[in-house]
C-alpha cells in the first residue's frame, strides 16, 4: 500500500538580497526538515546566484 503524502508541503523560496525579485517553488518534507529551507539559487534580475530562504 502507498504511503500518504501528508508530510510533504509546497514552500516558496524568496531572495534575501533583493526581496520580491526572485521566487522559487519547491517541496519540503515537514517530518525530516523542521527548520526553514535555505538554498543558493539564480536571481535573473541581479544576474547572480543569491541565497533564497523559505518564506513564511
Amino acid at each position: 500500500m502507498a504511503k500518504a503524502k501528508g508530510n510533504v508541503v509546497q514552500v516558496i523560496l524568496e531572495c534575501t538580497e533583493a526581496p520580491g525579485t526572485s521566487r522559487y517553488h519547491t517541496k519540503k518534507n515537514v517530518r525530516t526538515s523542521t527548520g526553514r529551507l535555505e538554498r543558493r539559487k539564480y536571481n535573473s534580475k541581479l544576474r547572480k546566484v543569491t541565497l533564497h530562504r523559505e518564506k513564511k
